[in-house]
């Protein structure tokens, strides 16, 4: 028999030395538990992704000294344990994504990943060359082949390692979450299943890293296909999983979580190590009665604790009391810092600064916009005067067609719900009320009324956008999808709208280069798997 650990860690990118503590940390418990192997993440060493680290010959140096120190110290610490460490390495001046078997204080075999992916937010090819052969290293028994991530999601490398004849897989990898993900990765190994007819176990990263999250949710799939094991999303776990005579046994089994569960801690998780992992000292909000800052300051209040949050609303004279009374409402139940800025009296000063430039001209937008750089301007100073970071509470679908200020609404250093369309808000304002206890964090009022900026009076999201539902409906399909308009129409969504969103969305992407990063949570962000020309004359297909 051999028993496995999988060490679902949270590892730091760049902090060589605090990963390698944080790999032995799991190898003591992994052999105090009977496991004779301990499986970690991909690049697990160095943490991922590591971007252009990668291109420093120092970041190469560095990691094989911490490789060769984590060797010699795991023997001390876990006698007898084998390793199965992600790193990257350099060889004969070829770098390459690897995953070396430490034994007895020694680097006793090393694998290269054979697949690099070079799509989605993966950049890999930039990087690392491909390694090109199998490694199957015999481990208290059984021939064990290792695969890294992407190793699995084609076909290829798994097969390559089967017909060296290993009877068990065994896959590092660090493959970001979105939503509904956790099928299509047992979608996917079942097809390396399929095709080798050996069991795989699957050891995934968590944490947050920029705008990537990793859920963990690491598994184990028998030969049958049948998931055998599965650790939680969106914190560390360290998981036994039992191989005998072809069959593998595990006690460890979580349930998957709902969309909305899912969804809200891969938010929580991403601003706790965005924060945390960066030294922030805290988050500055600011609270405007509505829905997205209202979702905003629970999750923020949730990652790092009310004494670490503080809440700034900043009233105009458009204001509704309503938006006030539900402000202070949340704070009571919330429990975090909360200060009001009127506006006003700065409004006043801009407007007898302008008068003279602006005269003879009508209000509009202009007027509109300088109250949002306003309030710009005042959390960034607070930001600037106590080190806490400002958390934007922008939408995906605002985000998508310009509904933003730039240096307004859109000052700030993480955007928080930069991926969640404004329908999933809604969703998620409900999900996160079913977590209390008594009344509901998120007033009703602030998710039943009418969405509004409150920058002029009577002012809706709608007098500007369509309705909520079809706007995300036409984003998903042409910027996740790559749908034309012609066949966003032919799907049956109205074409004045479909015209409408894709001209908003091609001429908002100057304002998307400049938008803070935020957290990826759908197959396809405003981050870096979004990669569109500003200057841009390309005719869309109607």
């Amino acid at each position: 028999m051999l028993r496995i650990a999988v060490a679902q860690f949270n590892a730091t990118v760049g902090d060589l030395t605090g990963n390698v503590e944080r790999i032995l940390d799991c190898a003591v418990r992994a052999q105090a538990r009977g496991a004779q192997v301990l499986l970690t993440p991909e690049l697990a060493l160095c943490g991922y992704p590591p971007e252009d680290l990668l291109l420093r010959p120092d970041f190469y140096r560095a990691s094989q000294r911490a490789l060769a120190d984590l060797a010699v110290r795991a023997a001390t610490v876990a006698p007898g344990l084998a390793l199965v460490v992600g790193y990257p390495e350099e060889n004969d001046g070829r770098c390459y994504n690897a995953a070396s078997v430490i034994e007895n204080g020694a680097i006793a075999a090393v694998y290269r990943k054979v697949r690099l992916p070079n799509y989605e937010v993966f950049d890999e090819k930039r990087y690392f060359e491909a390694g090109s052969e199998a490694l199957v290293v015999t481990l208290n028994g059984v021939r064990c082949g290792i695969n890294i991530c992407a190793d699995v999601w084609e076909a290829g490398a798994a097969e390559m390692a089967h017909a060296a004849g290993a009877e068990l897989l065994l896959v590092l990898n660090a493959s970001p979450c979105h939503l509904d993900k956790t099928q299509e990765r047992v979608r996917v190994v079942g097809e390396r299943i399929d095709a080798t007819g050996i069991p795989v176990i699957y050891c995934n990263l968590v944490g947050g890293q920029d705008e990537l999250v990793f859920d963990g949710d690491s598994f184990a799939l028998d030969a049958q296909k049948q998931v055998c094991m599965r650790l939680p999303q969106f914190e560390e776990a360290l998981g036994i999983v039992d191989y005998e005579a072809g069959a593998l046994r595990s006690d460890d089994l979580c349930d998957e979580l709902p969309l909305e569960a899912e969804a809200y801690n891969a938010l929580v998780l991403g601003v706790r190590d965005y924060i945390g992992k960066s030294g922030f000292k805290g988050a500055i909000i600011g609270l405007s009665g509505g829905i997205d800052s209202a979702l905003t300051l629970c999750v923020a209040v949730d990652a790092l604790g009310a004494d670490k949050v503080r809440a700034v609303m900043m009233p105009s004279p458009y204001t509704a009391q309503m938006s006030l009374d539900d402000s202070r409402e949340m704070i009571r139940q919330l429990g975090c810092r909360y200060d009001e800025i009127a506006i006003a009296p700065a409004m006043a000063t801009y407007a007898a600064m302008l008068d003279p430039l602006f005269a003879g001209l009508p209000a509009d937008t202009t007027e509109e916009n300088i109250q949002a750089r306003i309030r710009g301007n005042l959390l960034m100073a607070l930001s600037n005067k106590t080190g806490a970071l400002v958390l934007t509470t922008g939408n995906k679908s605002e985000m998508a067609v310009g509904y933003c200020t730039l240096y307004g609404d859109m000052a700030g250093g993480f955007a928080v719900i930069k991926d969640v369309y404004k329908t999933l808000v809604y969703r998620l304002a409900r999900y996160r009320n079913t977590l209390c206890a008594g009344d509901p964090v998120i007033p009703e009022n602030i998710i039943v009324r009418p969405p509004s900026a409150e920058l002029k009076p009577d002012q809706t999201d709608q007098d500007s956008l369509p309705e909520y539902e079809v706007l995300d409906a036409i984003v998903r399909a042409y910027m996740e999808e790559d749908r034309s308009p012609r066949e966003i129409i032919a799907a049956g969504l109205p074409e004045a709208d479909v015209r409408r969103v894709v001209r908003l969305l091609r001429i908002a992407e100057y304002k998307r280069r400049q938008a803070p990063v935020g957290i990826r949570i759908t197959p396809r962000g405003f981050g870096k798997d979004w990669r569109y020309p500003i200057t841009n004359r390309y005719p869309d297909e109607f």
